[in-house]
């Protein structure tokens, strides 16, 4: 993951910094409390602000996934479930659903592991 450019994270208090300007995150050490979580050091700057939010959280703010990762594993996370679930169905209602129905669930379980080991 790499920390995407022009975004504003908040750091607490109503302070923001750009994303990109980001070089170094400290935490509080001495007298670390409400409004004292992290020292944010940004790139031109001699003195780093003080956020009131812990390191952790303006991590993850920085590095945010693409949108298209995010719903590629929940699209991953469904076929998984998916997957479990059909192989609980039992071969009677197998035979209906293909028969009956028009639904071959082991060529859609076959389909499913395709995507998943792609």
């Amino acid at each position: 993951m790499k920390i995407q450019s022009s975004v504003l994270v908040h750091l607490g208090f109503g302070k923001y910094v750009r994303s990109d300007r980001v070089t170094a995150l400290v935490p509080v050490e001495e007298d670390r409390g409400p409004g004292r979580r992290t020292f944010v050091h940004i790139e031109g700057q001699s003195d780093p602000i003080v956020a009131a939010r812990a390191e952790d959280t303006i991590v993850r703010d920085l590095v945010q996934e693409p949108r298209e990762v995010i719903q590629s594993r929940q699209q991953q996370d469904i076929l998984q479930d998916l997957l479990a679930d059909l192989s609980a169905v039992n071969a009677t209602v197998r035979r209906i659903c293909r028969d009956e129905g028009g639904l071959d669930l082991e060529r859609l379980e076959r389909r499913i592991r395709e995507v998943l080991e792609a």
